[in-house]
């Protein structure tokens, strides 16, 4: 089978795409029942995001303010991943699950970062 042919199958496989979604929503669900930190995040996007609706002058300020909150979601969603990960190979304090543990909570950090940094400069630039 070709590429084109197995591009087209794949488009057309609506079971797979409803399958995915049902996961995606079992991972927001467990985030929100087993990590604080996402849950607290989720209110502050809440609380944000609307405000950012308000704020934003344009629909490219709108973008980077809320824009800039869910990058914060996704990362923390990704760095609960690996921790998830981590904890299930042993709890037993090992340098490379600690490493892999502080380098999610790092990008965790930066994203965070990266939202301050937008809402500051979009917001007392004016």
């Amino acid at each position: 089978m070709g590429v084109i042919q197995k591009l087209v199958q794949s488009a057309g496989d609506v079971g797979r795409i409803v399958r995915a979604g049902s996961y995606s929503v079992s991972g927001l669900r467990a985030a929100i029942r087993k990590e604080a930190a996402f849950r607290q995040e989720v209110i502050l996007v809440a609380v944000l995001a609307p405000l950012g609706a308000w704020l934003g002058h344009d629909g490219i300020e709108r973008l980077l303010l809320i824009g800039s909150l869910l990058i914060v979601l996704i990362v923390e969603l990704l760095n609960s991943a690996v921790e998830a990960t981590v904890d299930r190979i042993g709890k037993k304090h090992h340098k490379l699950s600690g490493r892999a543990k502080d380098m999610g909570s790092a990008a965790v950090y930066l994203s965070i970062l990266l939202a301050m940094l937008t809402w500051a400069l979009v917001l007392f630039d004016r």
